[in-house]
């Protein structure tokens, strides 16, 4: 009986027993698995970098409706990055209603950022 091999078969043609193999594609098959691959990842972090500016505004709506400490460090932090993405919409809608105020003009650009980010991941997703 030989004896049991630890990690990885040196040999090609004789795999450990249980394990199946398979051909590993060459030349223009594993160029366009990198490309897919590489698109893959770029439409995550597309979503991601969209999911994570809406998280922020819907986090500032949060903060702002809960009345949270506005001279905490964190609060802040939430609150200035929150009215850098949402520059664009500030005043959109003016009532006399503050909380109202808030939630439409964060709301708006979450929203707004949440469907470009996934929008642009689909398409690149379909290239």
């Amino acid at each position: 009986m030989a004896p049991r091999q630890i990690g990885f078969p040196v040999s090609n043609f004789d795999p450990v027993p249980g394990y199946q193999t398979y051909d590993q594609p060459s030349g223009p098959d594993r160029r366009f698995m990198r490309r897919q691959a590489a698109t893959r990842r770029t439409a995550i972090t597309v979503c991601t970098i969209a999911d994570i500016a809406a998280g922020l505004l819907g986090l500032w709506i949060l903060l702002f409706l809960l009345d949270a400490n506005q001279a905490n460090v964190f609060v802040e932090f939430v609150g200035g990055t929150s009215d850098w993405l949402a520059w664009w919409s500030q005043d959109i809608f003016t009532m006399d209603n503050e909380g109202l105020r808030v939630v439409l003009n964060y709301g708006l650009p979450a929203l707004v950022y949440l469907l470009i980010g996934h929008g642009i991941s689909a398409r690149i997703n379909r290239a």
